[in-house]
């Protein structure tokens, strides 16, 4: 496989994650550019790490992965917006280091969420003539190029949309997760 389609493979593989980080970046307070970063590189790693599986996986079963894929990543996309529509109608005042460690298990539950079809892809790889190292490291420097371009993006909707900017994150998570569905279906 060529460069060209590498590339657009990889920045196909990151539009989920920006998606979701719209969202994110809409629930937090003035994100900087380097927290905006330092989100990016969570997603990026974690969406550089699941083609790799999906490649080794691929060796051995594809199909039982392939088949369930989508529902996987609807189900856990979809919990996840709920949970952000309930946090985003709940008075503000947490305790903000509590909120912090949620923060950070929802960050990576999100990019987990958004890298599945990482995964498959890196089955469909494992059958294709690909340097499999090569393609992650791409996958993973589009994702955490676009999360980090998503999050300042999302900063700028969530200063206009105030404080219910959960619900929209949650809604865009779930709009993720079903657009994930619909396309496999």
């Amino acid at each position: 496989m060529n460069p060209i389609p590498l590339i657009l493979l990889a920045f196909a593989m990151s539009t989920d994650a920006f998606a979701a980080a719209i969202g994110k970046g809409a629930t937090l307070k003035k994100p900087r550019l380097i927290e905006a970063f330092k989100i990016g590189l969570i997603f990026g790693f974690i969406e550089a790490i699941t083609p790799l599986v999906g490649w080794l996986i691929g060796k051995s079963a594809s199909e039982y992965v392939e088949a369930w894929d989508h529902w996987i990543a609807f189900s856990l996309l979809t919990i996840l917006g709920l949970h952000m529509i309930y946090e985003g109608t709940k008075p503000a005042g947490n305790d903000e280091e509590q909120e912090t460690g949620k923060s950070l298990f929802r960050i990576c539950l999100t990019a987990f969420s958004t890298s599945i079809d990482a995964m498959v892809v890196g089955v469909s790889l494992a059958f294709i003539n690909v340097n499999i190292w090569i393609a992650a490291a791409l996958i993973g420097f589009a994702t955490t190029l676009m999360v980090t371009i998503g999050i300042m993006l999302g900063r700028a909707i969530g200063s206009v949309i105030g404080h219910r900017a959960e619900i929209f994150g949650g809604l865009t998570l779930i709009a993720v997760g079903s657009l994930t569905l619909y396309s496999h279906l």
